[in-house]
């Protein structure tokens, strides 16, 4: 069995591409089960966030399963393989691992060091649970993954100070306009990227925070963690109005067709000179030809990069710290997944080794006679089974040990050939 990954990252696609293989968490579970029908994959998980979405798989045969990977994706978001593989990328085995590693701890992220994803991360394995397409192998390598991104923010500052893809939104707004608190700013969606850019407008002194969803209920929430905020709530059927009496418009929400679009825009006048349209969502919200209207300028997730890097610099060094963090997880499921192959072995003889230990118990007990037997099973019992235990101890724990792959095989043969042991072929 195999573990590969393969996907696309804003390192690799820029968003038009990316918005189109967004899998929203209500069209989930339809994607995995269709993953898990193709023949050579035996488990699968999915990462899909605004700045990535990547396929985690325990595959039969490599070659084939990447393959069967990457034709889903390419149905999936109606592009030719020829287009899509450019953006695609694949880890294997290690590499693969490791890759996870460094997403739940932030290192992969736009943002470097962000805390969002680390809870994406737990999402992605509580629906795979849910929708049972894993198995050990990939519900092994998910729990360390987030036990490793855990470790990085507690045993690093990396977590610390860390711009999310919300503050970068509004550090882009207030380099555009140096005073936010003489901006009428709109907000469209009440989810968690909204309740940050709430408290990042307020923390750069805005004054005038209007919020357009559909539920009220969403908006109270989030007005409720805000006491005195200068917050107002708009439904969904006035947006264009309060678009249009807005000079900075933040879009995010799960929506899979833009929402602001040329031809809606060109329906209200817009009150403001200029009207700023900063979107980060994924699939967008804002479609591309907005940009055709006088006065607008729009921008989106992928224009957060030049905001983003002046943090990245500072954040090098802690960067380093993690990865040797993360170097300690990686040959801990390493040495978790080598031991996998010596298990049916171990099994097997400790199932042999225990019967004719039982077998020669029972001709012992009988000769002793039924007083004896009885009076003193319990002591004799005992005895037999730490001789076994003692025995097995030091062959299972060298076994287990041994680091280079072709040594184990060879210790594994060995030791069926000695004891002549009928190891089944099961997957473990």
């Amino acid at each position: 069995m195999n573990i590969a990954v393969v996907g696309l990252s804003h390192k690799t696609a820029p968003v038009e591409v990316r918005e189109k293989l967004s899998i929203q968490e209500a069209k989930m579970e339809e994607a995995l089960n269709h993953l898990r029908a193709y023949p050579h994959i035996v488990e699968v998980a999915i990462i899909s966030t605004c700045n990535r979405l990547e396929i985690y798989a325990v595959l039969t045969d490599t070659e084939k399963g990447v393959i069967e990977i990457t034709q889903f994706l390419a149905e999936m978001g109606h592009i030719p393989l020829h287009f899509l593989r450019r953006y695609l990328f694949t880890l294997l085995h290690q590499d693969a691992v490791r890759h996870l590693f460094r997403v739940a701890a932030g290192l992969e992220s736009l943002v470097l060091g962000e805390g969002q994803i680390l809870a994406q991360v737990k999402n992605t394995h509580k629906l795979a649970q849910k929708y049972s397409s894993i198995g050990q192998l990939l519900d092994r390598l998910f729990k360390q993954a987030i036990t490793a991104g855990k470790r990085v923010r507690t045993e690093t500052n990396i977590g610390t100070g860390a711009v999310s893809i919300s503050s970068a939104a509004v550090e882009l707004a207030h380099a555009k306009v140096e005073d936010l608190s003489s901006q009428n700013v709109t907000i469209i969606g009440a989810g968690k990227m909204s309740r940050l850019l709430v408290q990042h407008l307020i923390a750069k002194g805005t004054t005038a925070i209007n919020i357009i969803n559909r539920s009220q209920l969403r908006v109270d929430e989030l007005m409720s963690q805000f006491p005195g905020a200068p917050i107002r709530y708009y439904p969904l059927s006035v947006m264009l109005e309060v678009v249009a009496q807005s000079d900075i418009v933040f879009t995010s929400t799960g929506a899979t067709e833009p929402i602001l679009h040329k031809s809606c825009l060109e329906t209200v006048t817009i009150q403001t000179r200029r009207l700023m349209l900063i979107d980060i969502s994924v699939p967008r919200n804002v479609a591309t030809d907005v940009q055709e209207l006088l006065n607008i300028h729009a921008y989106n997730v992928d224009d957060l990069k030049a905001v983003v890097a002046a943090n990245q610099a500072s954040r090098r060094k802690m960067a380093q710290e993690a990865e040797a963090l993360l170097d300690e997880e990686v040959d801990a499921f390493a040495l978790w997944l080598r031991s996998l192959d010596t298990v049916p072995t171990i099994s097997c003889l400790r199932t042999k080794i225990e019967t004719i230990r039982e077998q020669e118990l029972e001709k012992a007990l009988s000769r002793l006679g039924t007083e004896f037997a009885e009076k003193h099973q319990e002591v004799i019992e005992a005895m037999t089974r730490g001789i076994v235990n003692k025995i097995l101890h030091e062959p299972m724990v060298q076994l287990r040990a041994q680091q280079d792959i072709e040594a184990r095989k060879k210790c594994l043969q060995s030791l069926q050939m000695l004891f002549n042991l009928q190891v089944g072929e099961e997957y473990i």
